[in-house]
């Protein structure tokens, strides 16, 4: 499936270059000679990209409803854009066997490529890679803004994923998704069957028990001694984003920061698109509820190769100058050890990235 979508993608990159838009990018347009090899056929809607409008000369809307853009259904200016919007509905129906917008006319189907939500392959495909699921909702992005910068760069994406597969294949991990506990009755029944025991154990539990409350009322008897790291989760929440004056605007994607805190690994804080990252850093800033002595956190991401650091803070705002994990290289998932600073705001601080950096889930303890 990567291989086809490559060579799809490399084809309308081609066309691209030529100031050509295919505007009908469709499975049946594509067809394989004798070698295998794709090819990509029926440019008889294409149209230049220095025409104005999407529209023919009758104001008729062109384009298969089932892959039309959402700019293309409106009739307006179509662009490169449009052919990456349509190439993401392509790769979305070859992951999950399925159009995203099923429906009996092209008017009700078109509407749904204006107004639905993109639907997460990942329901229908999870064992999806999430680089590959990030790619098709990026691609499918309302807004062609929101969407990849060229075709060149979605074949820069397929490719990589590509690479990451083949590496998995020869027996080293490419993405580490934590999986959800089972159900409460689920683990009920997979136990097994419970043997009889002394009652002994039970006494001594009891003891220990015991033991451990007269201690913790010492120590807060005593009142002086900081709280110690704990090993239970904690729940932290996407704050705000750090992104300090001069020579950063303040701002990095701010509206995101709870799709990092959300338990979908497929949703995802994300840096601004850099060419040059000419910034000391930008940062995801967590929020732990109170003052707390965190002993690690865990980031997952589609983007790995970028490098940050953990620091902390008692401000949203900052500063964070207190660097508690160390700078590393950050792969798809990658574990800080912390250094024992108690504070309420913790900051994923990213030193160094190649075009963005997401976040996709943070997690503590």
């Amino acid at each position: 499936m990567l291989e086809l979508g490559v060579e799809v993608g490399r084809a309308l990159a081609f066309a691209h270059a030529q100031g050509l838009v295919h505007r009908d990018v469709k499975p049946q347009n594509v067809l394989l000679n004798e070698e295998g090899l794709a090819k990509v056929t029926d440019f008889g809607i294409v149209r230049s990209l220095d025409a104005v409008g999407g529209q023919t000369e009758t104001g008729t809307v062109l384009g298969t409803s089932h892959y039309i853009a959402p700019e293309q259904a409106r009739g307006e200016r179509v662009d490169a854009h449009t052919d990456v919007y349509s190439f993401g509905v392509v790769l979305y129906e070859l992951l999950a066997g399925d159009v995203p917008y099923p429906g009996d006319s092209f008017l009700t189907v078109a509407m749904k490529h204006v107004n639905d939500p993109v639907p997460n392959v990942l329901e229908a495909r999870p064992d999806t890679p999430l680089r590959l699921a990030s790619l098709v909702e990026r691609c499918m992005a309302k807004a062609p803004a929101d969407r990849p910068v060229s075709m060149d760069d979605v074949v820069a994406e397929l490719e990589a994923v590509r690479h990451e597969l083949a590496g998995r294949e020869d027996g080293d991990a490419t993405m580490i998704v934590k999986p959800k506990p089972a159900p409460k009755r689920q683990r009920q029944r997979q136990r097994a069957p419970r043997k009889p025991f002394p009652i002994w154990p039970v006494l001594l539990g009891v003891l220990l028990l015991a033991g451990v409350i007269g201690a913790i009322l010492l120590v807060n008897r005593g009142g002086d001694d900081p709280p110690a790291a704990s090993d239970d989760p904690v729940q932290l929440q996407g704050a705000t984003s750090f992104d300090p004056q001069p020579p950063g605007d303040g701002e990095e994607h701010s509206e995101r920061v709870q799709d990092a805190t959300d338990g979908d690994p497929a949703t995802y804080w994300t840096t601004e698109n850099y060419n040059t990252f000419f910034k000391p850093g930008v940062g995801l800033v967590l929020d732990a509820g109170e003052p707390r002595e965190l002993s690690q956190i865990a980031i997952t991401t589609d983007t790995p190769g970028f490098t940050a650091e953990i620091r902390a803070g008692n401000s949203p705002d900052g500063p964070f100058d207190t660097a508690v994990g160390q700078s590393r290289t950050v792969a798809e998932s990658t574990t800080w050890d912390l250094d024992g600073a108690e504070a309420q705001y913790y900051v994923v601080w990213i030193t160094d990235l190649d075009r963005t950096a997401h976040v996709n889930e943070v997690e503590a303890n």
